[in-house]
């Protein structure tokens, strides 16, 4: 074997896996890649996996998050606090509103939110506020999908309601996630990597979920830059007498099938590996519709008819085909 050949890894291997904690290791790295990987993988677990969480408020009868409400054992910034607790799941892409109405005395629980078919809370007995008196308890809260941690300062530049409370918005559904390496024995060599990897979730994904996803944006991050080029300047060639010998009807003939090979590489585009929202993303795959080829084979009646797919993701399938110079079978 070569000395320069660097040998491929491992695929991730399930060390343990309970509820939402997970450890994976992944043996062979070449050495230093450890840490080069362990690195990589945590900050995109962290950072780029999307969650769900409340991004704003309105309960009746407050103005501001430093008030008190008789009747209420809390006061409205404790119970904000609280409510920032609640890990939800959405199934849209689409902001929801969710309500909260309790007449006291009562203990209130995040099971006790109505949350429509939307919307699922995975901790249904967090703690959120005690009802001491005969009072009501009216709370509206929206909830967007989003990733990482966005302030609510992000969130007050745009116009909000009076009495509406901007929140702090923690997207992530990663709880904790930290890697170590050590090395091992591949072959004769005994410095090379074997790295661990342990997550916990909130319960939106499974540990095993949240490092498979982080490999693939990994993996579509790496391929958007691996075969960079820069555009070579057109040089157009002289006209001359329109007399062509067989070399030139060779050579020209040769372009036509490089055009046709192109084209056809084209239609073997994956959509997955294209900027589609999530939504039309998951009606196409649903469909069983995986390339350019077999969508650009569709008419605009047919679309239609797939679950998920309306006007507006028409109009992005339609975009994104005219980027190939592709458009819907007419």
């Amino acid at each position: 074997m070569p000395q320069y050949k660097i040998i491929m890894p491992s695929q991730p291997r399930i060390v343990s896996e309970d509820g939402d904690k997970g450890v994976f290791e992944i043996d062979g790295l070449y050495p230093g890649y450890g840490h080069t990987l362990g690195n990589s993988l945590r900050r995109i677990i962290l950072s780029s996996l999307p969650g769900a969480s409340i991004v704003s408020v309105k309960i009746d009868g407050v103005s501001h998050e430093f008030q008190t409400i008789e009747g209420i054992k809390e006061d409205v910034i404790v119970m904000i606090l609280n409510l920032k607790k609640i890990r939800f799941k959405m199934i849209s892409d689409e902001s929801q509103t969710v309500n909260l109405s309790i007449k006291g005395p009562k203990e209130v629980l995040a099971k006790d939110i109505k949350t429509g078919g939307q919307v699922e809370i995975l901790n249904p007995d967090l703690y959120i506020a005690t009802v001491t008196g005969k009072v009501n308890l009216n709370i509206e809260m929206k909830i967007e999908k989003g990733l990482g941690f966005i302030p609510k300062e992000n969130f007050q530049k745009d116009k909000i309601e009076i009495g509406t409370i901007a929140m702090d918005a923690i997207f992530t559904p990663i709880r904790r996630v930290s890697y170590e390496v050590e090395n091992m024995r591949v072959g004769d060599k005994t410095n090379h990597n074997r790295l661990r990897i342990l997550i916990e979730t909130d319960g939106t994904l499974t540990p095993r979920e949240a490092l498979s996803q982080a490999i693939i944006i990994m993996i579509n991050q790496l391929k958007a830059i691996v075969d960079f080029k820069e555009e070579e300047e057109v040089i157009l060639p002289n006209i001359k007498e329109n007399k062509t010998s067989k070399t030139e009807n060779k050579k020209e003939k040769e372009n036509d099938d490089k055009k046709d090979d192109d084209f056809t590489d084209v239609l073997k585009n994956r959509i997955d590996e294209l900027d589609f929202s999530t939504r039309t993303l998951n009606a196409l795959t649903a469909a069983n519709l995986r390339t350019l080829g077999g969508l650009a084979r569709k008419k605009h009646e047919d679309l239609l008819e797939l679950e998920g797919i309306g006007e507006k993701g028409i109009t992005e399938i339609k975009k994104t085909l005219s980027k190939f110079g592709l458009n819907l079978k007419e």
